[in-house]
């Protein structure tokens, strides 16, 4: 666990001064690489401040690196943690609040995608802890922070997968029947429901919360079963956009794909689905 220092030069906080832009403080979950880095790096070419998010210190190291490579005077911070432990989600949640007077935006970006089944460290299937639980921790824990910075923004990143979905509260953990593309799925429904369910819970304080496909994006997840894609400068436009554009600051339990808002599957607007997610994912990472 761990952060690096932040850093911004004279010359650039200038800049934001003369410009009058709100900078943002953003953290974005699963940024050492793929959608999550670019993200990230946009997000600093505004000039709002980013909070990196990986797995170790080599991997934050790099992407910290390729950050101020692409913006030298961004202001970076970095947290450590890995999402397949419940405790290293909560001091991740910890060290955000730690170090932070304010948080104006999270995103919730990072995710796994395997073909074998495998079990997070708290022994729940890995795509459903990583995808699901440790984001619905993180939200939760960091929710306070939220609403003292409010307006802020809790995005959620989702997938065109999540439309052949079900969730089976029976075998949540797969054991009956494992398919690696079925889990993600299931995860991504789940992803979309808890955004819905956090927006009709959020909406009288300041926080709006929203979910999004970014399209078929040439990331490692992609290429575990399918090749091609676009760039992930292009994945990141969505995002970037919802977590920064002034337009969409009062929009709330909202669907996007590429940018424009779109209607997620029937089964995502499910309210009783949601609320028996939403009881049934506290009582798994023990907020209930």
């Amino acid at each position: 666990m761990g952060k690096s220092a932040s850093t911004r030069s004279n010359s650039a906080s200038e800049t934001r001064q003369k410009d009058q832009r709100p900078v943002k403080r953003i953290l974005v979950t699963g940024s050492t690489d793929g959608i999550g880095l670019a993200t990230a790096i946009d997000l600093a070419r505004q000039g709002h401040e980013v909070i990196l998010h990986g797995r170790n210190e080599e991997r934050i190291r790099h992407a910290t690196q390729q950050l101020w490579e692409r913006v030298p005077d961004a202001a970076v911070e970095a947290v450590i943690g890995d999402f397949s432990s419940l405790q290293h989600v909560r001091r991740v949640a910890e060290a955000v609040i730690a170090n932070s007077d304010r948080l104006d935006v999270l995103i919730n970006n990072a995710a796994v995608l395997s073909k074998e089944r495998r079990l997070s460290q708290d022994g729940f299937e890995l795509t459903w802890a990583v995808n699901h639980l440790a984001p619905f921790l993180l939200t939760n824990l960091l929710l306070t922070l939220l609403k003292r910075s409010a307006p802020a923004r809790v995005i959620n990143v989702s997938s065109m997968a999540h439309t052949s979905a079900h969730i089976n509260f029976d075998d949540l953990n797969f054991e009956r029947r494992y398919e690696g593309y079925d889990a993600y799925a299931a995860s991504k429904l789940a992803n979309i429901l808890f955004t819905y369910e956090l927006s009709r819970r959020t909406a009288r304080l300041g926080v709006t919360a929203n979910a999004l496909t970014p399209g078929v994006v040439r990331t490692k997840l992609l290429h575990v079963y399918f090749s091609g894609g676009t760039s992930t400068e292009e994945g990141a436009a969505t995002p970037v956009y919802l977590a920064s554009n002034p337009d969409v600051e009062n929009v709330s339990g909202a669907y996007f794909v590429e940018g424009r808002r779109a209607r997620s599957s029937e089964a995502s607007h499910n309210q009783e689905l949601a609320e028996r997610l939403w009881q049934v994912s506290s009582e798994m990472v023990g907020l209930s």
